[in-house]
């Protein structure tokens, strides 16, 4: 039995399989197999029809979330199918050998920053984006605004102090970069007093255009919007 979720035709059956969105999770899996030169094809799954809920689907991601990807010559030359994004870019960047340094100590840095992202950043902007942005505007949301944009702002404060004298997370770009950047980039569609204070933070805001100004992030987005 084929491990591709049959509701998405696949044409390329050597590469690797993308299921994603342009959210800023989603464009993490394409940015980075842009960014490695990785051949992959892509599926969108529509959570306006609900496609995340298919059971192909969620053989290949049980939390019924994006991104997920299957690389059909995985470890041992078998298929391979991986939820999350942090997991997808250490894949990845491990296979390919490129975007995590080959130094241990570095490589930990590495893993740190991605998973202050994961537990984090991540976490705090997206919750903060849904009060901001989303949630009915007929209900009282003055707590949950205010906890999120207080916790979004001092994750801020984290990258700016972070960010003085360096232009990437850790040393040379790499796979934590792309765990974090799109996030920032969020910010600029959820608009809301977040947004409006990021001038405050002059050194994320220069990390955040030498970021999207990548080709290959240019690319990456342009691949799932």
């Amino acid at each position: 039995m084929s491990i591709f979720p049959s509701h998405w035709p696949v044409e390329h059956p050597d590469r690797i399989q993308l299921y994603a969105l342009g959210t800023p999770n989603g464009v993490k899996a394409s940015i980075v197999l842009e960014e490695l030169e990785l051949p992959y094809e892509f599926h969108k799954v529509d959570f306006g029809k609900q496609e995340q809920h298919d059971p192909g689907y969620l053989k290949v991601n049980p939390n019924n979330k994006i991104p997920s990807i299957i690389d059909p010559k995985g470890p041992g030359g078998e298929p391979l199918a991986i939820m999350e994004s942090g997991a997808i870019l250490h894949y990845l960047a491990t296979k390919a050998g490129k975007l995590l340094p080959e130094d241990p100590a570095k490589a930990n840095e590495v893993l740190q920053w991605m998973f202050f992202q994961a537990g984090s950043l991540g976490p705090m902007f997206g919750q903060y984006g849904h009060f901001v942005a989303f949630a009915p505007k007929d209900q009282e949301h003055t707590y949950a605004t205010e906890r999120y944009t207080s916790e979004a702002k001092r994750l801020l404060a984290v990258l700016e102090t972070r960010l003085d004298g360096r232009s990437w997370m850790v040393d040379e770009y790499s796979i934590a970069d792309i765990m974090i950047a799109p996030w920032i980039s969020a910010l600029d569609y959820y608009g809301g007093p977040v947004t409006e204070a990021l001038s405050d933070y002059p050194r994320v805001v220069s990390y955040r255009d030498r970021f999207t100004a990548r080709p290959a992030v240019e690319r990456g987005i342009a691949a799932v919007s």
